[in-house]
């Protein structure tokens, strides 16, 4: 045998072996990873596999007989031979065949099975459930139950499950599963319908694979309302096991476990659900969500996940509406109480870690309650954004931004991460990645008031650009979108205006008619205003005396100028008595103050606003207040402690720019300083 293996080597047949095995891995790989980019099946990566194992003999008899020269591919030159040696050779012949077919069988025995194996992608979305009942008021219950079973999901850990907020957008819509699949980044897709009439429920659900829009199963699920909860957790539990997903113990238990016995109490609760998901930026929708909750809870006081969702609303409503201490007060019991009812519950964890953050900024107590919620909630991207908010307080923005971005994976069709995440950009000058990041959210919600008011903050913070404004107020502003607007802004994006939104509007106009200097325009803007649609948030109509005040001062009539602006106090400093320890609000009083001359007490405010929410306990707003001090000391003509800290605002992440600094009235009483133009000059050059 010694004679066959010098043959092998003389006729570079291991060569040959080797290169045709690793050739034949990286193409399998390869196939692997881009067939599935463009819809092609499994079966041809199968059939490559198969002809590269035939063909692996074919190459080792090939190799023996032919050899590869500079002059080209000729026959192998013969060893010096007897005749029996020539007998010898071809029985070489026969055996390296013999040898290439058992390895290729032995191969093939071991490959083929794991390609032909279909892959299970553990990744599911759930849309809107079909309400079938008689009454169409009836929707929010479909819509708890599709809620109720992706909550169920979510807290298996080993399933990947998007979001409520991305599939909500597909109610109603006849999207192909296999569009649906791509945008959300699943595999699997979950559609069902619910009827309900009187006492009794009916849900019919059917599994589809996204992949190839092709039925996994189907199933009808009949019984009463107090079975609902059996319901969802027998499906979850199926969805898991055609999934093969691992179920860990705890998991099975906080699938079995029933939120209530009493049915009215899940009917409010499902309905405060839906408020407070749908309608977080209404006011008085959360305040009817508040009487769900409380309807709830007053039918079932043992309801702990009514009592951990009703701590959250409290804990939004305080952070974005009504930062009082009674308030502040009642998220904290509501969540301690969710939490003596039922420890594990992870959606408590997350209600008692949005009170230490909106509420207290607590931020260490915060995180180690959501990452507790995160253990029995691992798709929930609520979590995520919440420990991405607080990180970037902190300081750590890598950190933050990584989390947001894992938010916005989970959540694809929500707007929410995203912005976020812009804000995140905006803070570390990447003016290109928030311009981009607004624009994808944008494609998510193209009618929202608030992604559009960004987008026009960043071109003129960042660029001295107008243009997107007068775009934007040509989509939101009745009076352009009948008249003046061209007609694919009159038809295009516009949504109806309601009260608040149209005060909003009218407000933010103002700020930008003052970066313009158009004083009279301002004023006239500002006469119409309705305070009445803006009560809920006093800090705006503290903006509008304001702006009016400063308008009439630059238009020199001093008289009106000096009313105004003691409205604006006078406001600031009822806004500030509901809510003491709320720094902005401190700072909006140091600032009319400012204006009026009252030198010793609005720095007093000022500083004490600064105590209250230095950068070192937030890095996100804290850098804002810190330049609302710049602010007041420019309004009083300080020069000196105006641009020291500007200069040391430019040197960390903050929301500062030159372009502000060039377009803000409230620079103009220092803007003929060297100082102030020496900064204006080293940072746009740095820019």
């Amino acid at each position: 045998m010694s004679g066959f293996f010098d043959e092998l080597k003389r006729r570079k047949v291991y060569r040959v072996a080797i290169a045709y095995i690793v050739a034949s891995w990286a193409l399998a790989q390869g196939l692997a990873q881009v067939l599935p980019v463009f819809e092609i099946s499994n079966s041809v990566i199968r059939v490559v596999i198969a002809l590269l194992l035939i063909g692996f003999p074919v190459a080792l008899v090939l190799a023996w007989v032919f050899d590869i020269t500079p002059q080209g591919i000729k026959a192998t030159e013969p060893a010096p031979s007897t005749p029996a040696m020539s007998r010898r050779g071809r029985r070489n012949v026969l055996i390296l065949l013999l040898v290439g077919v058992v390895l290729s069988a032995a191969a093939g025995f071991f490959v083929l099975p794991h390609a032909v194996a279909h892959k299970i992608d553990k990744s599911i979305a759930v849309l809107p459930f079909e309400n079938l009942s008689d009454d169409k008021e009836n929707a929010y219950f479909a819509d708890g139950i599709q809620d109720d079973v992706l909550t169920n999901l979510s807290k298996i850990g080993d399933l990947k499950v998007i979001s409520r907020t991305s599939v909500m957008g597909y109610r109603g819509k006849t999207s192909k599963i296999r569009e649906i699949g791509k945008t959300l980044g699943v595999s699997n897709i979950l559609e069902g319908s619910v009827r309900r009439s009187g006492n009794k429920v009916r849900v019919n659900v059917q599994l589809i694979d996204a992949t190839n829009d092709q039925h996994i199963w189907a199933e009808d699920y009949d019984g009463d309302m107090t079975d609902v909860f059996r319901i969802q957790s027998e499906l979850a539990t199926k969805i898991a096991s055609a999934l093969q997903a691992k179920l860990s113990p705890s998991e099975k238990e906080n699938m079995a476990r029933k939120p209530t016995q009493v049915g009215e109490a899940y009917l409010a609760y499902q309905r405060a659900h839906e408020l407070q998901s749908s309608a977080m930026e209404d006011y008085s929708q959360l305040k009817i969500g508040e009487e769900m909750y409380a309807r709830a809870i007053e039918l079932d006081p043992k309801f702990a996940l009514a009592h951990a969702r009703y701590s959250q609303l409290e804990s939004w409503i305080y952070h974005s509406f009504d930062p009082s201490p009674a308030r502040k007060q009642k998220a904290v019991d509501l969540a301690e109480r969710a939490l003596m009812l039922e420890p594990a519950l992870s959606e408590g964890h997350l209600a008692r870690g949005f009170a230490y953050y909106y509420g207290d900024r607590n931020y260490e107590a915060a995180l180690k309650e959501f990452a507790i919620a995160q253990q029995g909630l691992p798709n929930d991207s609520e979590a995520y954004l919440a420990i991405g908010a607080i990180q970037r307080r902190q300081g750590k923005w890598t950190e933050s931004t990584e989390n947001l971005k894992k938010a916005a994976e989970l959540d694809p069709k929500s707007s929410w991460p995203l912005q976020n995440l812009a804000f995140n950009y905006q803070m570390l000058r990447d003016s290109a990645a928030s311009e981009q990041t607004i624009d994808k959210a944008l494609e998510i919600a193209p009618n929202s008031l608030e992604l559009w008011g960004l987008k026009v903050q960043f071109a003129i913070e960042q660029h001295g650009d107008f243009s997107i404004y007068e775009r934007a107020l040509a989509m939101f502003d009745p009076a352009k979108r009948t008249s003046s607007a061209g007609p694919a802004l009159r038809s295009a994006t516009g949504p109806a205006p309601t009260d608040f939104n149209a005060a909003y509007v009218e407000v933010a106009r103002l700020g930008v008619l003052m970066l313009q200097r158009k004083f009279q325009e301002a004023i006239s803007v500002a006469e119409k205003v309705n305070e009445n649609a803006i009560t809920g948030k006093p800090e705006l109509i503290c903006q509008k005396y304001g702006y009016l005040g400063v308008a009439r001062r630059y238009l020199h009539d001093e008289q009106g100028a000096r009313r105004d602006l003691l409205k604006a106090k006078e406001i600031a400093q009822k806004q500030l008595a509901d809510s003491p320890g709320v720094a902005a609000r401190h700072m909006q009083l140091a600032q009319a103050m400012a204006l009026l001359g009252e030198k010793d007490a609005a720095l007093a405010e000022a500083m004490r606003a600064r105590e209250l929410l230095p950068e070192s306990v937030d890095a996100f707003e804290g850098p804002q207040i810190t330049e609302n001090l710049a602010e007041v000391y420019s309004i009083l003509g300080d020069a000196t402690h105006a641009t020291e800290i500007l200069d040391g605002l430019f040197q960390r992440p903050s929301s500062l720019t030159t372009h502000l600094l060039k377009l803000q009235w409230v620079w103009d009483p220092i803007r003929n300083d060297p100082r102030f133009q020496a900064l204006i000059d080293k940072y746009s050059a740095k820019t």
